[in-house]
C-alpha cells in the first residue's frame, strides 16, 4: 500500500471515529425533563397577571423546589407597584424579599389554589433588587411585572 493511500485510510477512519463520536455524544446527552405542568402553570400566570401597555418590565420563570432566583431591575427613580404572583403545586410556596437577602422578612406566597397576585409599591433610587426563595414542595412559576406610578 502506498504512503498516500495510507494517509487516506488513516485520514477516513479518523473522520469516521469522529462522526460516531459526535453522534455519540448528542445522542447520549441527558434529556430535560419538563413537567408538562409547567406550561399549564406558566399559562395561568399570564392569565392572572397579563401583561399590561404600560409596564415597565415583567418576568416569568419556573423555579425548582429549594431554589432562589434573584430579579435585578435597573429602573429610573420613582415610586412603582410591583405585581407577584407564583402558581405550583400543593404545599409549594414562595417568600419574596426586598433588597439583600436577609435584610427583611419578605412576603411568603402561596402558589397552590386561588392564584391573585400581591401588589405592593416601592420607592426606587436607581434598580429594584427582589430575592425569590421556593420551598422544598415547587417546582412554581413566578411571574413580577413593574408598573412606573404615575402620580
Amino acid at each position: 500500500m502506498s504512503e498516500r493511500m495510507r494517509g487516506v485510510v488513516l485520514y477516513g477512519c479518523a473522520a469516521a471515529l469522529l462522526a460516531g463520536g459526535g453522534t455519540w455524544w448528542f445522542t447520549a446527552a441527558p434529556r430535560a425533563e419538563i413537567d408538562p405542568q409547567i406550561e399549564q402553570w406558566t399559562q395561568a400566570a399570564h392569565r392572572v397577571l397579563p401583561d399590561a401597555p404600560d409596564q415597565h418590565e415583567a418576568e416569568t420563570v419556573a423555579l425548582r423546589g429549594g431554589y432562589d432566583h434573584e430579579v435585578v431591575a435597573e429602573l429610573e427613580p420613582g415610586k412603582y407597584w410591583v405585581s407577584v404572583l407564583c402558581v405550583g403545586g400543593a404545599s409549594s410556596h414562595v417568600r419574596v424579599t426586598l433588597g439583600a437577602a436577609g435584610t427583611d422578612s419578605g412576603l411568603g406566597l402561596t402558589c397552590a389554589g386561588d392564584n391573585k397576585p400581591d401588589v405592593f409599591s416601592v420607592g426606587i433610587a436607581d434598580r429594584l433588587r427582589m430575592q425569590v426563595s421556593v420551598n422544598d414542595a415547587g417546582p412554581v412559576v413566578f411571574r413580577y411585572a413593574l408598573l412606573r406610578d404615575r402620580d
